[in-house]
């Protein structure tokens, strides 16, 4: 079975209490912080290594180093290879400053993106601008406007001023 998923079997057991896999999260989050906090103070190095070597490196375990790289994988310049990876399976961390900023944000991570590394990789007005963008990313906007006679867009047949935009 590859690393991910027995990652995802343990960390999304269903069959665990609700205490149990909200202390599990609580410790990993906390560990995920401290391997962020080595990367950010370092952001231009690029860490590769195998997962078992990273995860010596960090001192994870196994596990651990698995979640972390499945969670930064969308936030690499080149994603690893997560669904196959094993223990020498070799990886990199060589993140998107800016993608892995604006993921954090869309993951509601503030213990990661409020980390003081930040302070040193962007400028206050950068980092507001890539929150307002990272908040952004899943809004809908309808750029079109409906006209008073237009078929009302939800769809009843009625003009727009006879239906939805009715005051």
């Amino acid at each position: 079975m590859a690393l991910l998923e027995q990652w995802q079997n343990m960390a999304y057991d269903q069959s665990q209490n609700q205490a149990a896999l909200q202390q599990f999260w609580n410790s990993y989050f906390m560990l995920e912080k401290g391997v962020y906090e080595q990367l950010l103070s370092n952001p231009t190095e690029k860490v590769t290594g195998t997962v078992k070597e990273l995860a010596d490196k960090y001192e994870l375990d196994i596990m651990a180093m698995t979640g972390f790289l499945d969670g930064i994988n969308d936030s690499l310049v080149k994603p690893n290879p997560i669904e196959t990876m094993e223990e020498d399976t070799k990886v990199s961390l060589e993140f998107d400053k800016e993608a892995l900023y604006k993921n954090m944000i869309d993951a509601k991570a503030d213990w990661l993106y409020e980390l003081p590394q930040w302070d040193e990789i962007f400028d206050a007005e950068t980092k507001k601008k890539l929150y307002r963008e990272a908040k952004n990313l899943h809004t809908v906007r309808n750029t079109t406007k409906v006209g008073r006679n237009d078929p009302c867009p939800c769809g009843s047949g009625r003009k727009y001023k006879q239906c939805c935009g009715k005051k």
